[in-house]
């Protein structure tokens, strides 16, 4: 099993598209350079940033490829792994092997949502993948608004047992549950990753422990966020409450409500910046590209966040 280094910037990557809901991988391969050159420690590609669930298996496998090819071995490559079943969960990642991946960030399963979940339910499901795989596995607790659930403490230790976990991404969008699910990690006695996935409280689960970010928000902000877990990798908490305003203001331009609609946000702001075209910020249906008005907003995020000194 390959060795990961999680701590620091994981940007949930976008994937450039046009008109006609078609991927421009010679886009997205200069997007995955610029994320490299904004201090990304790994990228992970086909997570429902990158419209992953909505990608044939063909295309998913691209993407990789293309992540992959532009890195170098200059950074992971992560790679999201959805399933309607078990099987399906295992087809996908083995895609993601073939394809060079570094490791797979899995998804909650549908079944998952059974109240109460049987802890067997999501064990075997992971141990699955990670015994038809032997990847380093990410494992992605995900608020019930993005179709995600938040795992009982009693499931997680179960998951916590696989040898292949070597992170988790908390994005239920709760302090009080990430504090829950640190203090989780902490009974569990591995040396397990946290990655903060709170998009609308990212200093905050810094400052809970957080040591890493696996955030939507990384699409655009990744050098921002880099930033900030610097400072507090070095213990300078001043300078990451110095950061916060700025930081967590632009976040919340992008993950305003309705929140699904931070895909588009990213690429529009991306195409502000000079990173993709104007023309490449569409997203697939049912969910809508960004309208006029919101895409001029977002200039002004950009500018009040230092990252645009004019918009255009």
């Amino acid at each position: 099993m390959k060795n990961l280094k999680l701590d620091g910037m994981i940007p949930a990557a976008i994937l450039p598209m046009t008109s006609d809901y078609r991927p421009v991988y010679s886009s997205f391969a200069r997007y995955v350079e610029w994320l490299i050159e904004e201090n990304a420690v790994a990228i992970a590609v086909n997570m429902d940033t990158g419209e992953g669930p909505q990608l044939t298996t063909d295309e998913r496998k691209r993407v990789i490829e293309t992540a992959i090819e532009t890195a170098r071995g200059r950074v992971a490559i992560l790679a999201g792994v959805t399933g309607a079943t078990t099987e399906g969960a295992i087809e996908q990642a083995r895609v993601c092997q073939e394809a060079g991946a570094d490791g797979v960030v899995v998804f909650p399963n549908a079944g998952f949502r059974n109240d109460p979940l049987d802890p067997r339910i999501p064990y075997s499901y992971h141990k699955a993948i990670a015994d038809a795989t032997d990847l380093p596995m990410v494992l992605f607790q995900l608020a019930p608004i993005f179709g995600g659930v938040n795992y009982t403490r009693e499931a997680l230790l179960k998951m916590l047992e696989i040898p292949q976990v070597v992170g988790l991404k908390e994005a239920s969008f709760d302090a009080q549950y990430f504090a829950y699910t640190r203090d989780t990690i902490d009974l569990s006695g591995r040396d397990i990753t946290l990655l903060t996935g709170n998009d609308r409280f990212i200093t905050e689960s810094i400052l809970l422990g957080a040591t890493g970010g696996l955030l939507g928000f990384g699409a655009i902000g990744c050098g921002m966020i880099a930033q900030m877990l610097s400072c507090a990798a070095a213990g300078d908490f001043k300078a990451v409450m110095e950061l916060r305003p700025r930081l967590q203001a632009f976040a919340m331009a992008i993950y305003a409500d309705p929140m699904l609609d931070y895909r588009a946000r990213c690429k529009a702001a991306l195409a502000h910046v000079g990173v993709i075209d104007r023309s490449e910020t569409y997203v697939r249906l049912p969910l809508l590209t960004t309208g006029e008005e919101e895409y001029e907003e977002l200039g002004q995020a950009l500018v009040a966040a230092g990252m645009l000194e004019l918009v255009h």
